[in-house]
């Protein structure tokens, strides 16, 4: 698929991330194909994985574009950290490679533009993931297919949000030609459909739809809260 087929797949539509945390039961590849089925199912137009086992799966039970990446570690660069990372998620079959594109260093001194370039030759596009304005407008100057706001509020130095970063989707949109993905704490239909009407090109969700141990969490952390402030639920016969 060329950059162009892909855009106008995704116009307007929506990715679903279909991830899970180390040590959460859901991580699992058949698991994580169940909830892949089930976004394509309800009408998603992508699915975002990790890992080149899960993307591999993935794009064999799937008829959409699956975006995958490679997360190895938790601290610094390591969304798609190295340029072998990238060449093996698209030896998996990936449509699109997604990978770090902050301004921090990589593990193995590439530059963004080398595992551009690597992923291109290697017949896949590549989504940018940055957490500022600037990073975006480097990433689209460096050959990234699409831009995504997955790091912002995420990454140190930046400011932390409880929502999705809607001024930098619309930032980003005014300033480059590829297309800006929102992505990051969507929460509800209605943020991911004003993120559109502030100029994303299509929208990712991942923990709204596909993470029940976190959404669980939720309820519970909320319930908690309401024990602690002392209030009592209505008395029953």
């Amino acid at each position: 698929m060329n950059a162009q087929d892909l855009a106008a797949a995704l116009r307007g539509r929506l990715i679903v991330s279909c991830q899970a945390p180390p040590g959460d039961p859901m991580r699992e590849t058949s698991t994580l194909v169940r909830l892949a089925l089930s976004a394509v199912a309800g009408g998603g137009a992508a699915i975002r994985a990790n890992e080149p086992e899960v993307v591999a799966a993935i794009v064999a039970a799937v008829d959409l574009p699956v975006i995958g990446l490679w997360k190895d570690g938790d601290t610094g660069v390591y969304i798609t950290p190295t340029v072998r990372h990238a060449l093996a998620v698209a030896d998996a079959g990936a449509a699109v490679v997604a990978a770090d594109a902050t301004d921090r260093p990589r593990p193995d001194g590439s530059t963004f533009a080398e595992l551009v370039a690597a992923v291109h030759a290697a017949g896949a596009l590549v989504m940018a993931d940055v957490a500022t304005l600037a990073e975006g407008v480097a990433a689209a100057g460096q050959g990234s297919d699409l831009v995504s706001t997955t790091l912002a509020g995420y990454v140190p130095g930046t400011p932390e949000q409880t929502g999705p970063d809607l001024d930098l989707v619309a930032s980003l949109s005014a300033a480059i030609s590829v297309p800006v993905v929102a992505e990051g704490r969507i929460n509800t239909p209605e943020e991911a459909a004003e993120a559109l009407a502030r100029g994303a090109h299509s929208v990712v969700v991942g923990t709204a739809i596909t993470a029940p141990t976190a959404l669980t969490s939720r309820f519970v952390g909320a319930l908690a809260r309401r024990a602690d402030d002392g209030v009592d639920g209505p008395d029953r016969v």
